[in-house]
């Protein structure tokens, strides 16, 4: 047993949330790809390092790319903090999320020169 195993109270809640498409998963893969999803985030392992027993890494890699795009995991986490709050258990008021991503262009990293211009700064040095 793998500390990714879910309790079947938290397999109940999250099931619903993950969609089956035409061609799979088969159910009865379903809950073992997504276990493997959670041991990997919890490992901090390679997908290529992860136990047999979720199946191959690269269709539970594959699965779990599929669940990022359809919006899977965003939907469980706010579908777990409206529980919590209509349980009282958690003040949504004191909930807020920053994060600021600024891409810089390639060249940044240095200063582009013309073909002239290196050869005339190492004659000044």
């Amino acid at each position: 047993m793998t500390r990714a195993q879910l309790t079947d109270l938290e397999w109940e809640y999250v099931e619903p949330y993950l969609p089956i498409g035409e061609y799979g998963p088969y159910p009865a893969w379903l809950r073992k790809q997504f276990e493997g999803v959670i041991w990997k985030f919890r490992s901090g392992a390679q997908w290529r390092e992860m136990p047999a027993e979720f199946g191959a890494w690269s269709t539970v890699h594959n699965r779990f790319r599929q669940w990022r795009d359809a919006g899977v995991f965003e939907a469980l986490l706010e579908g777990l903090i409206a529980q919590a709050a209509a349980r009282g258990e958690v003040d949504i008021s004191l909930v807020s999320v920053d994060s600021t991503t600024t891409r810089a262009h390639h060249d940044a990293a240095g200063m582009r020169l013309g073909p002239g211009v290196l050869d005339a700064l190492e004659k000044a040095a």
